[in-house]
């Protein structure tokens, strides 16, 4: 059986996400994703609008997805990718280069983007939107 990671926050889980979790369990049988904790989130100075257990109930939800896991840290990658013999681990190409030493592990592997669709230009519309809604008592 060929098992196949990847990890991310899934904030405003939208189609973007899909296709990423729909090509990554394509690459093998099993997948696993590591969902950022609220914590860790924090930690990366980052504020998810949906809180871990329920971005984790979505995830769980998806057809995709076959095992969730908290990733609390970036250090635990390489011994979930031990402990899990993993043969594939899976990032946007956003992360391009970022976890090449992982190869000494398994193999490593970019996945293209979904054009014109990111968490991070949802969460800036909706404070645009925030800021006007309050600037005109909407």
């Amino acid at each position: 059986m060929k098992k196949v990671i990847t990890y991310g926050t899934f904030d405003l889980f939208h189609v973007g996400h899909v296709n990423l979790l729909k090509r990554a369990k394509s690459l093998g049988d099993q997948l696993i994703v590591g969902l950022s904790t609220d914590e860790f989130n924090h930690q990366k100075g980052k504020t998810t609008l949906v809180p871990y257990n329920h971005r984790a109930e979505i995830l769980k939800a998806c057809r995709y997805v076959d095992q969730l896991i908290p990733e609390s840290n970036w250090e635990q990658k390489q011994q979930d990718i031990i402990d899990n013999q993993i043969d594939i681990f899976v990032m946007g190409d956003d992360w391009q280069g970022k976890f090449d030493f992982l190869k000494e592990y398994c193999q490593v592997v970019y996945l293209e983007r979904t054009e014109d669709i990111s968490s991070t230009a949802m969460k800036e519309a909706i404070e645009v939107f925030m800021q006007f809604k309050n600037k005109f008592e909407i």
